[in-house]
């Protein structure tokens, strides 16, 4: 019966745009209408080699806050305009000082950067050399000391890495391009070779995927820049696991995965579930040769896809996480119509399917936006108020969360991409580090859009995250607990309780600009009784016996 519910409600779900079609620009869209939901629901048994959880058990996701950087728009130590490593170290006590009883810092546990790697492209996702340092941003020793600044401060580090293709100036492309004969012709996909037709749509929505060089058709499903590889060469995934290790070497935690369903899902016509599988083989096979050298090793995978059920067969052996396309489009929806969307509910039973699928082992990845969105400012049309609710609601649901650098300032973006990825806003004067690789079009001469400008404003936005994460990092069952649904009669209010199995916690958020009550119900949530005021984003919050009265635009944590 279980298995029935889990399909009814999973089947629907959409995920909002995709990771993808890079342009020149590496821009990145995909088309957002639901393309496979015909994909069927993985079966329910425990994965070989993973043990599937209880079914009364309190199945938890121990969790870490990321935050994602752009090192190029981040901090610049030399004047130069462009972020670099030495700025990133400068400005690592914002994002956590090492000492958790100061709260002048963010309280992040996790960064997340972007590429890294030698690139002709600003953006990096078109990698040159998989074993090197952009010199833009300095050297591996830069890079090494950077590592080192964020262990100390019990920062984690996590890479984009990218699989599926290189760039069209890399040498292995240059070379097999030039001749037939080279060793790494086959490192890549040409059509004439392999005896496909040069024709049908990109499945990352970029057109056809084919591009003619020297009279031969090469595969590129995301533009020409962005030959791909061949990952059915085994030499060609040996070199991949390699670079994992490399990196893994270095000191770095683990990966964020590119494009991570396209390493065989090339045409429109091959989304399928025997693609799913090859594609999760590989990554099994990943997995597999970066345990040899880091077993905790966290791999993040964007995998941007409308089916809940094709994302759970990343979690078999292979992925940690799959980003949470589809909540982060419901948070969003959600604040901006003050009204609740049923995130508990839907959550609950996403969380049983992956925990099932995964042996118990996964975390969700959610977020708000990342580099290839609309900034939440800009979705949200300036709204701080909103902008403040859809951080409650990231910050106190399961899973690792993710936050945009400059989110938690309201920085303002809209594609094209360079427009989304513009310098994060330090001062209102351009000093202390401030990058200027692009023109600040969105986000210049706004008052009260910088860290100084809202550091020690009690109501700023940024104060704001300042004190979720450290509720966050404080409560346990907030930090690490699974998710349950708690059902109110206001519309205005979501409401969830977090639990491990040592503490149970009620989250209540009033989503709307006015003051409401809600009865709390003792026959809920397995009985629990929650009489504790634990922590509120503003004052006001009242629990008198099983009523709860939350001030607008707030949130309150019962115990």
């Amino acid at each position: 019966m279980r298995f029935l519910i889990v399909l009814m409600v999973l089947l629907p779900m959409l995920l909002a745009g995709c990771t993808s079609t890079s342009d020149s620009n590496g821009s990145a869209t995909e088309p957002t209408g639901n393309t496979n939901d015909t994909a069927t629901i993985p079966s329910p048994n425990a994965p070989e080699g993973g043990k599937a959880a209880a079914p009364d058990a309190v199945d938890s996701q121990p969790s870490t806050v990321f935050y994602e950087i752009f090192v190029r728009s981040f901090a610049d130590s030399n004047g130069d305009g462009i972020g670099d490593f030495k700025g990133l170290i400068s400005k690592l006590d914002y994002l956590n000082d090492g000492n958790p009883e100061t709260d002048s810092d963010l309280g992040i546990g996790g960064i997340w950067l972007m590429p890294i790697n030698p690139s002709p492209s600003y953006h990096g996702y078109d990698v040159t050399n998989y074993r090197d340092i952009h010199p833009d941003y300095g050297t591996m020793d830069d890079f090494r000391t950077f590592l080192n600044e964020a262990h100390k401060r019990g920062i984690k580090v996590i890479m984009d890495l990218v699989v599926n293709h290189t760039s069209k100036e890399h040498p292995w492309f240059t070379e097999a391009a030039a001749d037939p004969n080279s060793p790494y012709r086959d490192w890549y996909v040409w059509a004439e070779e392999q005896g496909r037709k040069v024709s049908g749509t990109s499945a990352a929505g970029s057109g056809n995927p084919w591009h003619n060089l020297n009279g031969s058709h090469y595969l590129g499903i995301f533009w020409e820049g962005m030959p791909d590889l061949n990952l059915d060469n085994p030499e060609v995934r040996n070199e991949m696991i390699k670079t994992g290790q490399f990196w893994l070497e270095q000191g770095v935690d683990g990966f964020r995965l590119d494009a991570a369903k396209h390493i065989y899902e090339d045409l429109l016509t091959d989304k399928s579930q025997e693609t799913t599988n090859k594609n999760v083989a590989w990554w099994q096979e990943f997995r597999s040769g970066l345990n040899e050298v880091k077993p905790d090793a966290y791999l993040v995978g964007e995998i941007w896809d409308p089916s809940a059920a094709l994302i759970s067969s990343y979690l078999d052996r292979a992925l940690d996480s799959g980003f949470n396309f589809s909540l982060a489009e419901t948070i969003l929806s959600s604040v901006k119509n003050e009204k609740d969307a049923n995130i508990p509910y839907t959550l609950e039973r996403t969380h049983k399917l992956y925990s099932e699928k995964s042996g118990g082992s996964f975390v969700d990845a959610t977020f708000l936006t990342n580099h290839d969105q609309n900034r939440v400012m800009t979705q949200l049309e300036g709204d701080v108020p909103h902008a403040k609710m859809a951080a409650s609601l990231l910050l106190t649901l399961p899973g690792n969360p993710f936050i945009y650098y400059g989110e938690e300032i309201g920085m303002f973006g809209a594609k094209p991409d360079e427009l989304i990825r513009e310098p994060m806003r330090w001062t209102p004067d351009d000093s202390e580090g401030q990058t200027t690789w692009e023109p600040a079009v969105n986000n210049a001469g706004i008052q009260g859009l910088s860290v100084s400008e809202q550091t020690g404003d009690p109501t700023s936005l940024l104060s704001h995250y300042r004190q979720l994460i450290r509720m966050r990092n404080e409560i346990p069952a907030l930090k690490d607990g699974a998710i349950q649904e708690y059902a109110t009669d206001q519309p205005g209010i979501t409401a969830f309780v977090r639990l491990t199995e040592e503490q149970a916690v009620l989250v209540a958020h009033n989503l709307t600009g006015h003051e409401l009550t809600v009865s709390l119900d003792p026959n809920q949530a397995d009985g629990k009784s929650f009489t504790k005021l634990l922590a509120q984003t503003s004052e006001g919050a009242i629990l008198s016996r099983n009523t709860l009265t939350l001030p607008a635009y707030s949130t309150a944590i019962l115990e």
